[in-house]
């Protein structure tokens, strides 16, 4: 009985905590006398972990203990060993139990009975606890391939699938979804086979749409102001290769994927949509703010500046690799959209390969470098002439204190865009700290603050009095002035449908993501109940895959959807958020394919981890947005698609769904 109350226990801490992993194994094998090997397993535990022995009491937790599936190639020589564990009273238990702390090596002595390479298969059981809760894994699974020798020639070590993994991947891989035969052919075409040509143009138009986006815009003043204190005499150099850097991160960060076959596809996504990484860049925008308003100066250490000096170089090389760095992971939200639906190719099970220059490559991994690299050629050009920009600053007069006004204004639309970063970091954990109205009150505040500024009523610690406003100066206070009246509609409600915010589109947060919109209860957050209600109904569905943080799924929810309303309403609408951290009630573990052909097993702990990996299984995409026409019974009504800014096109998309669904 208590056994069964433990094992409910886990479960309900599993549905309130992220899923953890406190303990990670490994193993080896000794060859011993004749032909006897010894199979070594090592546990790593975490701080504040402890794993329980195999020698446990009745009615106490789950002891670790090592199954051996039977085979006529070997035979066990006696029990399981074990070292010395730690004997001491167990607070979760109420009694004295055996553990280990730290790390605990297991073993196993076997006899080799054959003279052919032969397979040592099992499972591994065990519990770990901490002072206040304990974990029961599913089990893990060991296989060895060993020769007549005792050598291991092979091993794997993964969590076995289970029956119920397998019912639940079946909800995740929609039977009724066929993308290569709609019942219509209107919306994109999927297209599998495309040219690596292609990709790689694909790939430079999106670098070159990124640089209109949110994610990539904050990076162009930080830019400007690194280069304006960077080596003047080796400015073209520094440009130059503050471009190359940015192509070769990109280059650099398809490499994992030709290498490890497992990854998930929505990873990029999940970088881009990180809490703490959007925390990160928020602290640094507001400390390069600081920088700018003159409160202390950001430089590199002193040990690079003097390499620097000594004529290497390195120290600013070393600067500007760094800003190249923050600009690709910054830009991860913008790459999505082009390099999704590559990522999501490797659960196609493509292990077809691709020759260059005699080495053979995957053909899925291969298309995700040569996109890449487009992407970062395209945004690492026009960055290069933003770096120039100051080298022509420096050769204007020096005359008055403009150019230090200049650094105070980059300074505010720096807290501004800081702000960007923190709301999206709330949208996704749903902390409800910086709602829509709240984000436009913030702006405002930043708006008025600037016009202060400039109209000399504020001043910073290198400023100098404000003697004459001149007509520049003029046009800059009346053209903030104006943002600033533009900006006042938002602060008290998005159901202001009269006053439309499209040129800030993507920077604050959804309209749904307010104080005083109205619950959309005709709006479904679960992909199966949408289905199942449109059955009912005899209705076609309208899937939006969309994210808290999705800069492309803002600008269309704003400047489209409010268009097509009326087409909009003859569907179920169901939208899903990929990129949501809410947890699940209970976690799911499901069987995803991977790029080599194999499968592993995923877990699935947050409502986005539900929503991504449907998209990535079903619909082979991990890019956002990503519309998709169903009908409950038929399945595809048309080619899905992804963002469409043209109000008409998308318009005739949706009426062609209807057509489609109404034959």
């Amino acid at each position: 009985m208590k056994k069964l109350i433990l094992f409910f226990t886990t479960f309900t801490l599993l549905a309130s905590a992220q899923i953890i992993e406190p303990v990670t194994w490994d193993f080896s094998q000794e060859k011993l006398l004749g032909k006897e090997i010894e199979l070594k397993f090592k546990a790593s535990i975490d701080n504040h972990w402890h794993l329980y022995s195999q020698h446990i009491k009745e009615d106490g937790p789950i002891p670790t203990s090592f199954v051996f599936f039977e085979s006529n190639n070997f035979e066990l020589v006696g029990p399981t060993s074990e070292g010395k564990p730690i004997e001491a009273f167990d607070p979760n238990f109420d009694m004295l139990l055996k553990y280990f702390e730290g790390e605990a090596i297991f073993s196993q002595k076997l006899k080799i009975l054959t003279a052919e390479v032969f397979t040592i298969e099992g499972e591994i059981n065990f519990m770990a606890c901490d002072d206040s809760r304990c974990i029961f894994p599913m089990p893990l699974a060991f296989s060895f391939s060993v020769n007549s020798h005792g050598e291991i020639i092979n091993n794997q070590l993964k969590e076995v699938i289970t029956d119920k993994d397998h019912q639940n991947t079946e909800r995740y891989n929609d039977p009724l979804v066929d993308l290569n035969n709609p019942i219509s052919d209107c919306g994109e075409k999927k297209s599998s086979d495309g040219s690596l040509w292609t990709i790689f143009i694909l790939g430079l138009l999106g670098g070159l749409i990124a640089l209109i986006t949110p994610c990539v815009f904050p990076m162009i003043p930080l830019t400007v102001s690194f280069f304006t204190k960077s080596n003047k005499g080796k400015g073209t150099s520094n440009a130059i290769m503050y471009g190359f850097f940015i192509m070769l991160i990109y280059f650099l960060l398809s490499i994992p994927f030709h290498l490890l076959s497992d990854i998930d596809p929505e990873i990029l996504n999940e970088i881009s949509t990180n809490s703490w990484l959007n925390l990160f860049f928020f602290a640094i925008f507001i400390a390069f703010a600081l920088s700018f308003f003159g409160y202390y100066d950001l430089s590199l250490p002193s040990k690079w500046g003097n390499k620097a000096d000594s004529g290497s170089n390195t120290g600013g090389l070393i600067g500007v690799f760094f800003m190249a760095l923050t600009l690709a992971i910054v830009s991860f939200s913008c790459t999505g959209p082009i390099l999704g639906s590559l990522l999501a190719g490797t659960l196609g099970g493509d292990v077809s390969t691709v020759n260059i220059l005699g080495l053979e490559f995957a053909m899925v991994a291969t298309k995700l470098t040569i996109g890449m690299l487009g992407f970062g050629i395209a945004l690492g050009l026009p960055f290069s002439l933003f770096a120039l920009f100051p080298k022509l600053l420096n050769s204007l007069p020096q005359s008055g204190g403009w150019l230090n006004s200049v650094k105070v204004v980059l300074g505010f639309l720096e807290v501004a865009l800081a702000i960007k970063f923190l709301s999206q970091a709330d949208a996704v954990e749903q902390w409800g700290l910086i709602k829509r109205e709240t984000f436009f009150v913030l702006w405002f505040i930043i708006g008025v603050l600037t016009v202060l500024y400039l109209a000399g009523k504020i001043r910073f610690p290198h400023d100098s009095k404000l003697v004459k406003v001149t007509r520049t100066r003029y046009s800059f206070i009346v053209f903030f002035i104006l943002f600033t009246i533009y900006l006042i509609p938002g602060m008290f409600g998005a159901h202001l449908n009269w006053w439309e915010h499209n040129a800030l589109s993507g920077f604050p947060p959804p309209t749904s993501y307010s104080y005083t919109y109205p619950p959309e209860d005709d709006i479904f957050d679960d992909y199966w109940e949408a289905i199942e209600h449109a059955e009912k109904n005899n209705k076609a569905v309208f899937i939006d895959f969309t994210g808290w943080a999705c800069v492309n799924c803002r600008k269309m929810e704003e400047n489209v959807f409010p268009k097509v309303n009326k087409e909009l309403s003859e569907y179920v609408i169901c939208r899903l958020y990929v990129d949501e951290k809410v947890l699940l009630e209970l976690p799911e573990t499901v069987v995803v394919p991977t790029s080599d052909g194999k499968t592993k097993k995923k877990k699935l702990s947050t409502v986005g981890n539900k929503w991504s990996t449907l998209q990535a299984v079903t619909y082979a995409s991990s890019s956002q947005p990503y519309y998709v026409l169903y009908n409950p019974k038929k399945g595809l009504l048309t080619n899905p698609i992804g963002y469409t800014p043209e109000a008409s096109e998308f318009k005739s998309w949706l009426e062609c769904g209807l057509d489609a669904f109404n034959k």
